[in-house]
């Protein structure tokens, strides 16, 4: 019976029980080698009737890659040897860090902001770099809040590597299960792990983390996490995590680098507004995390084509001809001649409202977290809006559509009650336009995969 104040070796005094479980304890020690007695972990494991084969195979394995991990923020090997105290137990002694496991942390309600989750991810993702790096890779295969230990030194360590594996398991042969529900991937319980497996297990850690709430406990998807609806982060922190928990192998960020690229160059987009432009196009777009915004202005008078101007200026005569012949072969009264002035003036007058609208006019499109708005103005006067909610967006496509025997494309917004368009008849829009403005409000909203 292990108890406090017991020497072990002749050298490790046991301070503290820290956890047990299944023939399994972790206690805090202090070697006495050490003048002064340094502080360790020890962990045991009792080889009995709960404890198979693979269990002490996982724990050996665990000692014998921590020989070989040289990482400031990977607790240190210390010492692995065996006791016999009516039971065999084996010992496994490690640096001990101080400080509190995230979990701990959560259990007493920390609220966890968007900066401080990102700088987690980017002090562990690092550490997974360095070890998914070596040769052969190690995969720890369970990381979550437990295993993340922010230190007294506020730098977070990586702890408990009784999951790990560092060796591709070979065709045909049998695996032990290991992991934990809810963190571990769909691919880690049937025996294959790769170096994205912990980068699942990292994203689910990471949106335990900003909802405060288990990711078994969230709703799921098509097997992805659903959490977007509990948080407030921005756009491109949410779409990042989303790329971490992809379901499918083949989705996901293929290694720490690339998922540590990806999160610096969001990062980067955060510090102030992206200007785009699409080359030969007027059209400027311009991104933050908080907001999406299209400005598709009108022609200029050295773009516009002149002979759409004598169109409308044809039209204008026709008019006033109709106008001319029907005041000379009908008997007009005095008292409507006025009249029928007024309304041969008033559709000339539309139309040419119409020719400066349509070929004049500037056409504004923005969204945020919560609304969009496609704002039609003249001479920076708005004279037609629609507005929706961002969050009921399903889908943003190109559409045509036959007006006067000739085909038109327009943009649309599908939400869940309505569809928002425009488009059709803004002139000069290149299809290449079109599709670009269709592509960049589709990946600000998140509505197109993340990984290729």
């Amino acid at each position: 019976m292990l108890e406090i104040g017991q020497i072990l070796c002749d050298r490790y005094q046991l301070k503290q029980k820290l956890s047990q479980n299944a023939g399994r304890q972790t206690w805090l020690a202090e070697d006495l080698a050490n003048e002064p007695a340094e502080q360790v972990i020890i962990k045991f494991l009792a080889f009995g009737d709960q404890v198979q084969w693979e269990d002490l195979k996982l724990f050996e394995r665990e000692a014998n890659v921590l020989k070989q991990l040289y990482h400031p923020r990977i607790p240190k090997y210390r010492d692995y040897f065996s006791i016999e105290d009516r039971i065999l137990w084996f010992c496994l002694v490690q640096q001990y860090i101080p400080g509190t496991s995230l979990k701990d942390l959560l259990s007493e309600g920390r609220k966890f902001t968007e900066s401080e989750v990102i700088k987690i991810a980017t002090d562990v993702l690092e550490i997974l770099s360095y070890l998914h790096n070596l040769n052969p890779p190690v995969l720890h295969r369970d990381i979550k809040p437990s295993n993340l230990i922010l230190g007294s030194d506020e730098q977070l360590y990586i702890v408990d590597f009784g999951a790990v594996q560092d060796r591709a398991a070979s065709a045909g042969a049998t695996f032990t299960v290991v992991g934990t529900y809810g963190y571990a991937p769909m691919e880690q319980f049937g025996g294959r792990s790769v170096p994205a497996s912990d980068l699942y297990a990292l994203g689910a850690t990471l949106i335990h983390l900003v909802t405060g709430t288990a990711p078994a406990d969230l709703p799921q998807k098509n097997m992805q996490i659903q959490f977007q609806d509990k948080v407030s982060l921005s756009k491109h922190f949410v779409r990042w995590l989303e790329g971490l928990t992809q379901p499918d192998i083949e989705q996901r960020f293929s290694s720490a680098n690339q998922a540590l690229e990806a999160l610096n160059n969001r990062l980067a987009t955060q510090s102030s507004d992206l200007v785009y432009h699409l080359e030969g196009s007027q059209i400027e777009i311009k991104k933050s995390p908080k907001q999406l915004e299209i400005t598709i202005p009108g022609r200029s008078l050295k773009l516009y084509k002149y002979q759409n101007f004598f169109v409308y200026f044809l039209y204008s005569l026709f008019l006033l001809s109709i106008f001319a012949w029907l005041t000379s072969v009908i008997p007009v009264t005095i008292f409507f001649l006025p009249i029928l002035k007024l309304l041969f003036t008033l559709a000339g007058l539309s139309i040419f409202i119409i020719f400066l609208l349509r070929n004049f006019g500037e056409v504004y499109i923005s969204f945020n977290d919560n609304y969009f708005l496609i704002d039609w103005t003249f001479a920076s006067v708005s004279y037609r809006q629609q507005q929706g909610k961002t969050r009921a967006i399903n889908d943003i496509y190109i559409r045509e559509f036959k007006v006067n025997n000739k085909y038109v494309q327009k943009i649309i917004i599908e939400s869940k009650n309505k569809e928002y368009t425009f488009g059709g008849f803004i002139p000069g829009l290149t299809d290449a336009e079109y599709e670009w403005l269709v592509v960049e409000m589709r990946d600000w909203l998140g509505l197109q995969e993340i990984c290729e």
